[in-house]
């Protein structure tokens, strides 16, 4: 039980926990409700960590939504296959249709005649998802079950599938024509497909030879303006009575490029470390970063040992760079004595396969910037 006297830390890391904890995301709030609420589905579009999710969890608050429409939101990231997905779209529906009563669950599991001894209840006749993968059978139609109940519920749905670029890497060669034919057939849903992979959703949203081509609008989610996000901290600081440097914002969007994630754990472990009274400046960034760094060594080591020779090496050598261009040419590779373009392009392709790296357009990097600060702190140990 928490202590009436304590007072939660205003900088979240872990989820959505209300407006008062959210910063900013005005104008896309507004959008993607005026989208909805007008008949519209959106693919929205931004590198992971940006906060996606919870702007999504935002809208679903706002009062447009929350009280007129079920809304569901699915991360499908893991998933490997339409089972996978089959089970993690079950699961979510139910988990959010639980706390709305027996007449709202009970709908839901009444379609789902293919995996009903899959559900179980508890004392109190609460219905859970205890279902395996290996018993649903037949996906195609458990998903075609899952589709119907969203047509006949007694409000209208929105159904938010994040990370939805994971479907073109599924075991099954048709999802995409096949998910298209129930959201074209849906009147009583609208959808919002979110990704992180720029490239694989540009191609599924706006390839002329693909199943969801100009099916959806196209929204793009950038960083948060660092004027706008320091008035959001300032403001946190203040109410705990505590002080902000500016300069303290301006060093963060600098050394993590304005991600939120990162801010809010950087801002998160700085604030708990400055005493009320006191201000936080800017020589709490590399005690706080170091703090981090501390706590995050052995999964790091641990990834860096897990790594072949060659990827480590290179991922070592870009972390250096920060943002790596011509990783193939003669310099780059002298300069770090990588041995050979090709074997260098080997080990790109292992990492960013692995989600370790990532690319924007010519660019290569560290995917997690923490992992980056990491590496250029143990190879000044060497």
């Amino acid at each position: 039980m928490r202590n009436k006297n304590y007072a939660m830390n205003p900088f979240i890391t872990t989820g959505y926990k209300g407006a008062e904890y959210f910063c900013d995301r005005v104008k896309e709030t507004e959008n993607i409700v005026s989208l909805i609420t007008n008949g519209n589905n959106v693919a929205l579009i931004s590198p992971r960590r940006l906060g996606k999710t919870d702007l999504l969890k935002h809208c679903f608050e706002q009062e447009d939504l929350k009280d007129t429409y079920y809304t569901f939101i699915i991360d499908i990231y893991s998933t490997k296959s339409l089972t996978e997905m089959v089970d993690k779209l079950g699961r979510s529906i139910l988990k959010t249709l639980q706390p709305k009563g027996e007449s709202a669950w009970n709908k839901f599991l009444s379609a789902l005649k293919s995996i009903r001894s899959g559900i179980s209840y508890d004392a109190a006749g609460v219905p859970s998802w205890t279902l395996e993968l290996g018993e649903i059978k037949n996906p195609s139609v458990t998903l075609d079950e899952i589709f119907g109940y969203i047509e006949s519920a007694e409000k209208p749905c929105v159904v938010a599938i994040d990370e939805f670029q994971q479907i073109t890497r599924y075991e099954e060669n048709n999802i995409e024509a096949l998910l298209r034919t129930y959201v074209q057939n849906s009147r009583n849903a609208n959808f919002i497909f979110s990704g992180s992979h720029r490239t694989m959703m540009a191609e599924i949203f706006v390839s002329p030879n693909r199943p969801f081509y100009q099916s959806v609008t196209l929204m793009s989610l950038d960083v948060i303006p660092q004027d706008v996000y320091f008035e959001f901290c300032s403001e946190k600081f203040v109410q705990a009575g505590k002080g902000l440097s500016k300069d303290v914002v301006s060093d963060l969007y600098e050394m993590f490029d304005g991600v939120t994630f990162y801010l809010q754990r950087m801002m998160n472990e700085m604030f708990a470390m400055t005493p009320a009274g006191e201000c936080c400046g800017v020589e709490a960034i590399v005690t706080a970063l170091n703090k981090i760094l501390d706590n995050s060594s052995y999964i790091y080591e641990d990834l860096l040992y897990q790594l072949p020779e060659k990827q480590s090496i290179v991922l070592k050598a870009i972390a250096r760079e920060n943002k790596a261009e011509k990783i193939m040419s003669a310099d780059f590779v002298r300069k770090y004595s990588l041995g050979s373009a090709s074997s260098v392009m080997s080990a790109v392709n292992g990492l960013l396969d692995k989600g370790i790296l990532t690319k924007n357009r010519s660019e290569y990097f560290v995917y997690d910037h923490f992992l980056k600060f990491w590496l250029n702190g143990a190879q000044s140990k060497d």
